[in-house]
């Protein structure tokens, strides 16, 4: 069997190769409209802003509305390159938590719950400083299912993690991705 070797590539073509990538990465970032995440940023954002979400539920978990709100700063710190601003930023996040409950989902064959689910609702209202026509006041509301042989307890941290992770994914995407 004859092995051919694959041409290696010239000085000028490596250069031009890395030129090119230099430059796509330069306008990307320039323009600030994009981001690999697929958000879609006014040009003229810098800032966001996210106000405490305190919790109005009826059933009170002491340390969701501090893990909220971190959550959702840490979302738009990591995912866009806007600024997070104390008072109010190009794009601004406010509102509550409204729901924290717990109730039973599948009924097992003694007629006890085999399944509860636990369900977070956060009211948002989203200003966008730059495109006033995608401001909104929305529901987000999302659930963990787990075993009734298990306690709330035993699984609310977790439960929380996997709730807020996906309540900031969807309020994320509502606000810059335009879903």
């Amino acid at each position: 069997m004859i092995r051919t070797r694959k041409p290696e590539k010239t000085a000028l073509q490596r250069a031009f190769t890395a030129i090119v990538v230099i430059a796509f990465i330069a306008v990307m970032h320039a323009c600030g409209v994009y981001s690999f995440t697929g958000a879609s940023i006014p040009a003229g954002a810098k800032t966001f802003s996210v106000d405490f979400f305190p919790n109005h539920a009826p059933m009170v978990q002491p340390t969701l509305s501090q893990v909220f709100t971190d959550a959702l700063k840490d979302k738009f710190s990591r995912q866009t390159n806007l600024r997070l601003e104390n008072g109010l930023g190009d794009l601004h996040f406010e509102g509550s938590i409204t729901a924290y409950s717990v109730q039973p989902q599948a009924i097992g064959a003694d007629d006890r719950a085999a399944q509860n689910r636990l369900t977070i609702t956060v009211r948002v209202k989203f200003v966008n400083e730059f495109e006033p026509e995608n401001d909104f006041e929305q529901n987000f509301s999302r659930y963990y299912d787990y075993p009734s042989n298990r306690s709330l307890a035993e699984v609310e941290n977790e439960a929380i993690d996997v709730i807020t992770e996906a309540l900031v994914e969807d309020i994320f995407n509502r606000a810059v991705v335009n879903w």
